[in-house]
């Protein structure tokens, strides 16, 4: 099965949502509110997927700008976003690979590896580097 990108729908999401650089702490708002509502959806269509990683991207570089991000943490990135989509430990076992591995990091006792932060990544629909030390 291969899935396809509808260029219409897609001109349509983005005239609906109009992304575009930000500039102020009321556009990152309403545009974070954009994405949580996206990542609440259980079944992104690839038109989806290509706004929400749009909006994160713009978001991002937003945040670099005006927030000192040097105080976050891989562990705090994925706290943050495990609260954002409602999840527990327990749903990241699949993707980290075990329930130990998601308490250890959790805990602070270990660091997410590259493979973890890949499957974060691809989860979450981030740069795997969020989760990584640099």
């Amino acid at each position: 099965m291969t899935i396809t990108f509808d260029l219409k729908i897609y001109s349509r999401l983005l005239s609906q949502y109009q992304p575009r650089i930000i500039k102020t702490e009321e556009e990152n708002e309403i545009f974070l509110e954009i994405v949580e509502e996206l990542l609440s959806r259980p079944n992104l269509t690839p038109e989806e997927d290509a706004l929400l990683e749009l909006l994160v991207k713009l978001i991002e570089d937003f945040e670099k700008r005006h927030y000192q991000l040097n105080t976050s943490t891989p562990k705090s990135r994925l706290l943050h976003l495990m609260d954002v989509r409602s999840l527990e430990a327990e749903d990241l076992v699949e993707i980290m690979g075990s329930s130990e591995a998601v308490v250890e990091v959790i805990n602070d006792r270990l660091e997410i590896s590259k493979k973890q932060a890949e499957a974060l990544g691809r989860f979450f629909h981030v740069d795997p580097g969020l989760f990584l030390f640099n």
